[in-house]
């Protein structure tokens, strides 16, 4: 299907809505940093704050996040094309709202847990529609360039967040720091995406034509990204399991390196390495894909992730554990943006929202997934051993993409054949 020139329609590109991209990007970075300041100090406050010595329980509040963000993606990529992306948007950041008071307050864990419902909500519908939009935006020939510079903006804030909360609570209150600045951080997504932010349903319109929009129901796409559609069944689990190991990365690893003596200041390090890595490396890794296809860097960035998510308990060294950090980043970064460009590649533009949506609902069900399979792991058999068993299930997911996955020469190709 070959997009038509018509004034009727806005020009697609990045560069021809360089302002609106840009203004997402923006946006997104503090969709990142929303999430980015629980990351180095939050896990490790259930014990020294709320008496919490389970680490499932002290794992909850992924647990909770995990299953809140993945029906909120669902449900924005269903209504996304019935209220408007921008509505969405707006929504999204009025609900992060409260999130800091609650922090700031908690009484007990279960506080955290209920601002991690409502933190849920906020990332499923802002940054879906943050991907949405720029999808919308660029077309179908940059696409993975689009979605490499969104996540790219979006997880370099997430690693400068959890390392500035991480530094700034050393001599301070960890809470404290964390609500002040996540108070400043969702006013300043919502006036931007309130005020200057403009939807892009018309660029869809652009990218269709005069071709008759194909109507999906959500249902429908849902069974075809779970399952029906093998390249779009086999994006979908390893984004559950890419997921998974972010939660390892979130939840777990800050209580192991605190329990093998790292200072708070030290795990801010670390836990900051990997989305750095995972950040600087998506928008080449997604440039990558529209050149060489989705495939192969899918793969080997499984493979390179589990390897390194196996290395942080065989070793015992700050150094180490900076390393072992950094390769995981580096094979998320393969990862990331190349599996919603497959999303994006196989779904027809009338119903691209929705499968998008619908690959988020599994892909955040990682971390529920993640946060159960860790923890319990972690009580009954150590915390090494949770990290061998997830090292383990991303290999084999890397297998099941490279078995599952069918293109012609990889699913990248069908976005060309589209504009061809």
């Amino acid at each position: 299907m070959t997009p038509v020139a018509d004034a009727t329609y806005p020009r697609l590109g990045i560069r021809a809505n360089w302002r609106q991209f840009t203004l997402l990007l923006t946006i997104n970075a503090f969709v990142g940093a929303m999430v980015g300041l629980e990351r180095s100090v939050l896990p490790t406050l259930a014990e020294r704050e709320f008496g919490v010595a389970s680490t499932t329980v002290a794992l909850s509040f992924l647990v909770a996040f995990g299953l809140v963000k993945a029906a909120s993606n669902l449900a924005a990529g269903h209504l996304a094309d019935r209220v408007g992306r921008k509505r969405l948007l707006v929504v999204g950041w009025m609900v992060a709202l409260p999130v800091p008071l609650l922090v700031l307050f908690a009484h007990s864990w279960s506080w955290i847990v209920a601002a991690n419902v409502l933190l849920g909500i906020n990332q499923g519908l802002t940054w879906s529609m943050t991907v949405v939009m720029k999808v919308d935006l660029a077309g179908p020939a940059r696409r993975g360039l689009a979605l490499g510079l969104n996540e790219s903006v979006g997880y370099a804030a997430v690693a400068l967040a959890a390392f500035g909360s991480a530094q700034l609570a050393v001599g301070h209150s960890p809470r404290f720091v964390a609500a002040l600045l996540g108070a400043v951080v969702a006013a300043c997504g919502l006036l931007l995406s309130a005020l200057f932010t403009r939807d892009t349903a018309e660029h869809v319109g652009s990218e269709i034509g005069a071709t008759p929009r194909t109507s999906a129901r959500t249902r429908d796409v849902l069974r075809q990204v779970t399952w029906t559609d093998r390249s779009l069944s086999a994006a979908a689990q390893a984004g559950l399991v890419n997921n998974m190991n972010d939660a390892l990365a979130w939840g777990l690893l800050p209580i192991f390196l605190a329990s093998s003596g790292l200072s708070v200041g030290h795990i801010g390090v670390v836990a900051a390495l990997y989305p750095a890595a995972w950040a600087l490396g998506q928008v080449g890794f997604g440039a990558l894909s529209d050149r060489v296809g989705r495939k192969g860097p899918i793969v080997g960035g499984m493979w390179l992730q589990a390897a390194a998510i196996a290395l942080f308990p065989m070793v015992s060294s700050y150094l180490a554990w900076m390393i072992a950090a950094l390769l995981m980043g580096v094979g998320t970064a393969f990862v990331y943006p190349t599996l919603l460009a497959v999303v994006a590649d196989v779904a027809e533009p009338s119903w691209r929202a929705s499968a998008i949506g619908a690959y988020r609902l599994w892909r955040d069900l990682g971390y529920a997934v993640g946060g159960l399979t860790a923890g319990v792991i972690a009580d009954v058999a150590g915390m090494k051993a949770a990290f061998v068993a997830v090292a383990a299930a991303t290999a084999l997911s890397g297998i099941v993409v490279a078995t599952r996955m069918e293109t012609r020469s990889d699913v990248g190709q069908l976005a060309s054949d589209r504009t061809g």
